[in-house]
């Protein structure tokens, strides 16, 4: 039981780190089905353990230039106002329809990804092929129908974030990459600080309403750090096209 508990965690974080999400899908069911917690302490103590594992991740990936900071502030901005309401609904919706929405999501997100082929060009390379005395107005009208995407993507996977206990990355990263066009890694970097600002305050939205093992939640966040420096060091090692074929599958 203690091996398959260390094994849990350190794969939650390279997980977490290699991809940028995936670190609840891992966490929750190792709460509940190996350390026999209850699913709502469970949901909440996934998203404790995540925030802190993406903090330190994200922050390692920000150092190595993989972060884009503009488009983080947008998305984690909304997105914590999402996942603090979804948690508190969270909170009283049945479990049993948390967990199914939390397989379907993951699916959806998954099919996305993969029938998804074409990103969006740059808008500003767009502008200059067509030129005009307009080009400054219609590229600041681009710009903020992009960050209005982003900053509505973020309520709507904050909500889901609060609701089903996950940081939201596997539903983050192909938002960055479709709606922006930024590299894979790019997108994996932003969205692990993304979800350490989602997760924090998902924990919040959960805490006091659920009991939550402090003790465990710790042991198990210690080894996902451990875990999470390994999975950014293999992601490097990889092209971003593979590690975008890899994600819908994982």
């Amino acid at each position: 039981m203690l091996i398959l508990v260390i094994l849990a965690g350190a794969v939650t974080g390279i997980v977490l780190g290699l991809f940028g999400s995936g670190g609840s899908i891992i966490a929750m069911p190792a709460l509940m089905y190996l350390l026999h917690v209850e699913p709502k302490s469970a949901i909440a103590m996934s998203l404790g353990i995540v925030a802190v594992t993406a903090t330190i991740s994200g922050w390692d990936n920000w150092r190595r230039g993989n972060v884009d900071v503009k488009i983080a502030a947008m998305f984690g901005l909304f997105g914590v106002l999402g996942t603090y309401g979804g948690a508190r609904l969270g909170v009283y919706t049945p479990v049993v329809v948390q967990l199914i929405l939390f397989a379907l999501v993951m699916y959806a997100a998954a099919w996305k990804m993969l029938h998804k082929k074409k990103q969006p060009q740059a808008q500003v390379a767009q502008l200059a092929v067509a030129g005009g005395p307009n080009i400054a107005v219609d590229e600041i009208e681009n710009l903020k129908a992009h960050m209005g995407h982003i900053a509505m993507h973020g309520v709507g996977v904050g909500v889901l974030t609060g609701l089903v206990g996950v940081g939201g990355g596997f539903l983050i990263v192909p938002a960055l990459v479709l709606l922006s066009g930024i590299p894979m890694k790019v997108a994996i970097g932003t969205s692990l600080v993304i979800v350490a600002a989602k997760s924090y305050s998902g924990f919040a939205g959960y805490i006091g309403a659920v009991p939550v093992d402090l003790a465990m939640m710790g042991a198990f966040t210690l080894l996902t750090v451990a875990g999470s420096f390994a999975g950014t060091r293999i992601a490097h090692r990889f092209s971003h096209e593979k590690l975008k074929k890899a994600l819908p599958f994982f």
